[in-house]
């Protein structure tokens, strides 16, 4: 794990991830949330996977979250950090990048004027 603690983990990832379960479970169901990321393997991207492991995150409490979900959820801290500098200059709305993140369970346009 990061050297962050279990709480701080915890408290990052609720603050990161700005989507609800449901928003989320809606978003991964779309044909834009599949059309973007790097395949895992399986013809399933890697983001795709992760958005729903953070839905099953989302609907734990938190004294049932395992090691294993602690993991996931500094994975999600770290790629949304990243994604988020890296965002392109032209409109948002409708881009990859912001696809991208919403499949890790982030929507900028919750943050910003799209």
């Amino acid at each position: 794990m990061s050297d962050r603690t279990k709480d701080e983990t915890y408290d990052e990832f609720y603050n990161v991830v700005n989507m609800t379960p449901s928003e989320l479970e809606d978003w991964l169901d779309t044909d834009k949330s599949k059309s973007v990321g790097k395949d895992s393997g399986d013809g399933e991207s890697i983001g795709h996977k992760s958005g729903r492991k953070i839905i099953k995150i989302k609907r734990k409490k938190k004294d049932e979250l395992t090691d294993t979900n602690y993991n996931h959820m500094n994975e999600v801290i770290g790629y949304v950090h990243r994604h988020s500098a890296q965002k392109p200059k032209s409109d948002i709305k409708e881009s990859n990048w912001r696809y991208s993140l919403k499949n890790w369970g982030h929507d900028p346009c919750k943050e910003m004027d799209c």
